[in-house]
């Protein structure tokens, strides 16, 4: 009975680890920690082709935004940095309106809940429901994965990443990264 037990342990062990490589983000809480990552316009990887459906039911895709900076931030409503960083992004995007395009990925609630998240946090911007497919989530998987819970991706006007934070985005650090792939000016 004692190895029978030892080995249910060690079995569900096995699984709980192997949730946290989940590439939905879906089965399990990870934190970043607030690491940035800068890419430079020649070290930028391609274009990543993206796509979903918001909570109004509308399809917002990378080829919607071409041309626009982009801020995508990948959360879900009970993640506690998601809820601190929330009022920053709001105010953000409120500031760049106009500049950038802030878009939610909601990596694990239902519409509802992140339609009440959003009322309660005043959030303006569309949020694209991921939960149940991954697919935006896989779109950048290779590329600069989105592996904590916050992710905030910048994405200049070709549709490359041009920043990632993994974890809580701090308010002045996003925007200096948000100023600086406006600065960089239209497409050639």
């Amino acid at each position: 009975m004692k190895k029978l037990i030892a080995a249910l342990v060690i079995l569900s062990s096995l699984s709980l680890g192997a949730c946290t490589e989940t590439p939905s983000m879906n089965n399990t809480y990870q934190s970043g920690d607030g690491t940035v990552t800068e890419f430079k316009i020649p070290a930028r990887a391609e274009a990543v082709s993206w796509s979903g459906v918001d909570t109004n039911n509308q399809v917002i895709s990378s080829s919607n935004l071409a041309g626009v900076v982009t801020v995508l931030n990948f959360w879900y409503a009970s993640c506690p940095p998601c809820r601190v960083e929330t009022p920053d992004l709001v105010a953000l995007s409120e500031e760049f309106n106009g500049q950038a395009q802030f878009v939610g990925v909601n990596v694990r609630d239902t519409a509802d809940t992140a339609i009440s998240f959003n009322r309660n946090f005043k959030v303006t911007y569309p949020t694209l429901i991921d939960a149940n497919t991954g697919g935006i989530v896989l779109a950048f998987t290779g590329v600069v994965t989105p592996s904590a819970v916050p992710t905030t991706l910048v994405i200049d006007r070709q549709g490359r990443v041009a920043a990632r934070v993994l974890g809580l985005a701090e308010k002045a650090t996003l925007k200096a990264l948000i100023k600086s792939v406006i600065a960089e000016g239209l497409p050639d």
